[in-house]
């Protein structure tokens, strides 16, 4: 269980301070609730039923858990899929997953692909394009929070750092 004043990551709402723990009353039902103010201003607070099962929850990676994890970059691998249908299912899988690695790996396949498709002179997909948002969202967010940097410069910070450790 978590605790006020703990930051998490929550499914679609990113990272969340927890204000509050409260019984509400909704719909008859009396459960208990997180109550969640999203970090990067994606509106309002939401609720989160402490004993939640569908929704990913998870603490945000420390300083230490962020550098290991962009020098594992270089080897995390991109998704294999067959076909675009596939290959969509593992999109939503990976981004809907929470982790980190899983985010690398949508960043990686979308990267490897468009520069396949502009080498063809054919554009980038729409469905490409929609989850490379959200990988790159929800990874430099989690980046930047942990590593108490401005998430505009992840990227460059990123590169930066796997150019160094490969010499």
């Amino acid at each position: 269980m978590f605790r006020v004043g703990e930051f998490i990551v929550c499914g679609t709402n990113g990272i969340c301070k927890i204000v509050d723990i409260s019984k509400l009353d909704f719909a008859g039902s009396d459960r208990e609730y997180y109550v969640l103010e999203p970090v990067y201003g994606k509106g309002g607070r939401s609720f989160l039923p402490t004993d939640n099962t569908k929704v990913v929850a998870r603490t945000v990676i420390n300083k230490k858990e962020a550098l290991a994890l962009i020098d594992e970059i270089p080897s995390i691998e991109k998704i294999s899929a067959t076909n675009d249908k596939l290959r969509e299912e593992k999109y939503k899988e990976f981004v809907g997953s929470g982790d980190c690695r899983n985010l690398v790996s949508v960043l990686k396949t979308v990267y490897s692909r468009k520069q396949e498709r502009i080498a063809q002179g054919k554009k980038t997909t729409a469905t490409d394009d929609r989850y490379f948002k959200m990988a790159e969202d929800n990874l430099y967010s989690e980046l930047s929070f942990a590593l108490k940097k401005d998430k505009d410069e992840m990227e460059d910070y990123i590169g930066e750092r796997i150019a160094r450790g490969a010499k």
